[in-house]
């Protein structure tokens, strides 16, 4: 038995759900271990809503889920895991559970909903008690309250509505006449479009079917993470994924208790989404971030920016978006923001502006804090700052609510909204308002309350704003509009990528890093064939062209410029054969959370069924055949991207996770597309495929799997060489065409290689004359299974041979395949 490390050397993501737990988990062990990875990491694992696809509706903390399995599957897997020298990380979900249509799964709710306010129970969820008339209300009615009391009906002594719903009594009620009955609930079941304007809860951003849990409280944390802790001290589970940590009240607070309950050598990762210019709080106790910052870092070395540049102009042209409605990219944030703020979060604003006028006292109106409100939490640039209780602000969160103040205060029009500004500046930062020195000094708890919730409410703007619907909305280069990511900045030069790993080498060595996750808008092979486009921008505009008007003749011309757009680079992703239901759900999708014709709550029946005929009579008909013949005369730069972006996430500094079906190529679009079951997998192999380019035996999903194979088995047999110990040191090619390498050596024992921009590489002369010099010591290439050539300090030019010292040509380095995988041969 071979044992198991104690910090992860990789991971691999395993998406549970009925039908699919942990039996099935458990038979695909032997094959993860072969692949080399040193523990599945896997999707949350408690009771959750009966049928959940992906487990983040928690209904119960107590139970590991009985249709993955229950706690004798779960213990089952973690047996035969250890036995193949597997550990388990388990993903938690601290900020949120269910609220079901049956409450009575949640049992804290339906004690909540049952007894009221004063409940025990109250404590575990984040009530607003001044919103409406002091009842919780549940939006869950499928239309106005007066037109669906036809609908309640009492049955075994609780209320029902429909086939599922079902709520608690309040005891001594069960046999009041209905009116009666209903209004003397200490809750108020509401049409669910109420839930812009009276919810009295907070949710997961918008999704009213999640409510937000107070983990804050020490009780409330112990008994949401008694069996994971339990799970944890009996070896079952050795690590925790933390999501969204950016909802709770005090992060660094939680996981400072998380850190202490589960022990100084459980490795913690912390969802959180990093903006482009953003670091990790250094007083968070975990290992890193769940890693969408290194997605970042490895889709922007394999963009052009010139490519890219032009896409954008193209893409203007195309759709004639204005500024803030798609044609760039930070008018668009803003425009969104502020949709968000005054639609589906209008209420999480309210409550924040009840309390703010606690806080400023009358000399504010109501209209002035209420615009001065919305411009802040606007102009924030990243998720929330982070402004701890008891202490003062931190230089980073200072800097940031500054920024955004001043930028803020350029959007506000008179004095009465600038000085209401000014108080909410100092709220956020958890001071008194300057400008109110009477009401703002005597509310301690009201000032903890608007502190807390404005980072909580940030946190959601910022999600559902950039990642959503700007995100659909400024569509030039859809590989860039992902979690995590700069859609107006797509390009990043080799030393940004460089100083990157480098930082997070001296400071976060066992953070976590990730190419594809659940949430990932497109898997990483789908973005690395976007990216493609950035160096073929004119093909995709005449491409472009020649589809549309194949379109209009065929009878199914796009309802809109800006989705013809982007489902056709959708189906350019998937080519030569973009399923019709995979791309008709998704463009759907993209359509909603853009908003710009039809949204999820005002859906346009008209505009969808057009969207839809075009999707099945265009890309996925005889109009879209063009779009496989751009993929065929491109293949060669998907090839290198896709192949490029695996070996980078495998070797970057950081622990990789790889996301269920992507050690192979794995094109997936948003969910629930990535959460479909995965095609049969390839064997592991053993040897290098037939084939490197294509042919029997050989294509470009048996080479990535084998260079995924071979970079987390050197990773699980030499983890000293990329783990907290390890180095990393940039290595720059010298010759005409040295900027198309991006190479790098661990621990002065491990090279990697990517050729990058292989099209421009091309036009270029290719690799002639172009040389990369390597440190001492004769390497061998771990993916072609040869020696490479051998280094040392102040050696000749060299010209590649096996055993030349000095320096190797990159033409011979990467002949067969644009990427290597360097080991020196002293030490494999």
């Amino acid at each position: 038995m071979t044992a198991v490390p104690r910090t992860p050397t990789a991971t691999y993501r395993v998406q549970l759900e009925p039908g699919s737990g942990f039996a099935a988990a458990a038979r695909d062990v032997p094959r993860l271990a072969a692949l080399g990875v040193s523990h599945l990491h896997l999707s949350p694992l408690l009771e959750a809503v009966p049928g959940s696809r992906h487990g983040y509706d928690v209904t119960d903390h107590s139970r590991v889920r009985a249709e993955l399995g229950g706690e004798r599957g779960l213990r089952e897997l973690a047996a035969t895991a250890r036995a193949h020298g597997l550990g388990l990380i388990a993903d938690i979900v601290p900020n949120h559970m269910a609220l079901p249509a049956d409450t009575a799964l949640n049992a804290p709710l339906w004690r909540l909903l049952r007894d009221g306010p004063d409940s025990p129970a109250a404590a575990w969820f984040d009530l607003d008690p001044d919103a409406g008339d002091g009842r919780m209300a549940l939006p869950v009615l499928a239309g106005p309250a007066a037109d669906e009391r036809h609908a309640l009906r009492v049955e075994d002594g609780t209320l029902r509505y429909g086939e599922h719903h079902r709520f608690p009594l309040r005891p001594g009620t069960e046999h009041l006449p209905p009116d009666e009955l209903l209004d003397a609930q200490h809750y108020r079941l509401a049409w669910w479009r109420t839930a812009r304007t009276e919810l009295t809860y907070r949710r997961f951003f918008t999704v009213s079917e999640l409510i937000a849990v107070r983990v804050e409280d020490p009780a409330v944390f112990e008994a949401t993470h008694a069996t994971v802790l339990r799970l944890l001290a009996e070896g079952v589970l050795t690590g925790l994924r933390v999501d969204h940590p950016d909802g709770l009240a005090d992060p660094e607070g939680y996981l400072r208790r998380l850190r202490r309950r589960a022990g100084p050598g459980v490795w913690v990762v912390a969802e959180k989404i990093l903006g482009p210019d953003e670091r990790l709080p250094a007083g968070w106790p975990v290992a890193g971030t769940t890693g969408y910052d290194a997605l970042r870092q490895v889709d922007a070395a394999l963009t052009d920016p010139a490519g890219a540049e032009q896409l954008t102009a193209h893409y203007r042209a195309y759709t004639g978006a204005p500024p803030d409605l798609g044609g760039a990219w930070e008018p668009t944030v803003r425009r969104a923001a502020h949709r968000v703020i005054d639609h589906e979060l209008a209420p999480e604003r309210a409550r924040l502006l009840r309390t703010a006028r606690r806080l400023c006292g009358p000399e504010h109106p109501t209209a002035a804090l209420r615009t001065a409100l919305t411009a802040l939490l606007v102009a924030l640039p990243v998720y929330r700052p982070y402004v701890p209780a008891g202490r003062p602000p931190s230089a980073e969160d200072t800097a940031l609510l500054a920024t955004a103040a001043a930028t803020a205060a350029r959007d506000l029009a008179g004095p009465a909204e600038r000085r209401a500004l000014d108080a909410l500046h100092d709220l956020a930062l958890g001071h008194p308002p300057r400008t109110a020195p009477g009401p703002g000094h005597g509310h301690g708890a009201a000032r903890a309350d608007f502190r807390v919730r404005f980072a909580q409410v940030a946190s959601a703007l910022r999600a559902k704003a950039v990642e959503d619907c700007a995100g659909y909305r400024f569509t030039p280069l859809l590989s860039a509009s992902e979690v995590g990511g700069d859609p107006g900045r797509p390009a990043l030069p080799v030393a940004a990528f460089h100083a990157h790993c480098a930082r997070v080498q001296r400071d976060w060595p066992l953070t976590g890093t990730v190419y594809a996750t659940h949430d990932t808008k497109r898997s990483g092979d789908v973005r690395a064939a976007l990216a493609a486009l950035t160096e073929h921008p004119r093909g995709w505009a005449d491409l472009l062209t020649e589809v549309t008007e194949r379109a209009v003749r065929a009878g199914v011309p796009a309802p809109d410029a800006h989705a013809a757009w982007s489902c056709w680079q959708t189906a350019f992703a998937l080519a030569p054969s973009p399923d019709p239901d995979r791309l008709a759900a998704a463009t759907l999708k993209a359509a909603r959370e853009a908003a710009l014709h039809t949204t999820w709550t005002e859906p346009d029946a008209d505009y969808e069924a057009a969207l839809e005929r075009f999707v099945r009579g265009g890309p996925c008909d005889a109009p879209g055949y063009p779009v496989a013949a751009l993929a065929r005369e491109l293949a060669p730069q998907i090839r290198a991207n896709v192949l490029g972006a695996a070996l980078l996430h495998l070797t970057m500094p950081g622990v990789p996770d790889v996301y269920r079906g992507s050690e192979s190529v794995y094109r997936a679009l948003v969910d629930p597309d990535n959460r479909r079951p995965a095609e049969r997998p390839l064997p592991i192999p053993d040897a290098p495929p037939a084939a490197p380019g294509g042919g029997p035996g050989g294509g470009l999903p048996a080479e990535k799997l084998w260079l995924t194979a071979v970079a987390l088995r050197l990773r699980r047999t030499r983890p000293e060489w990329f783990g907290e110990h390890a180095t990393y040191t940039p290595l720059a090619a010298e010759g005409p065409t040295a900027e198309h390498a991006l190479a790098f050596c661990r621990s002065d024992r491990v090279i990697t290689v990517a050729a990058r921009l292989t099209r421009t590489l091309a036009a270029a002369g290719g690799w002639e004359g172009t040389v990369l010099p390597l440190p001492p010591g004769r390497w061998y290439d771990a993916l072609a299974g040869h020696t490479a050539a051998a280094g040392t300090r102040g050696g000749g030019p060299g010209d590649g041979r096996p055993g030349h010292r000095g320096k190797t040509a990159l033409a011979r380095l990467l002949a067969d395949r644009p990427v290597a995988l360097l080991v020196r041969a002293d030490g494999f």
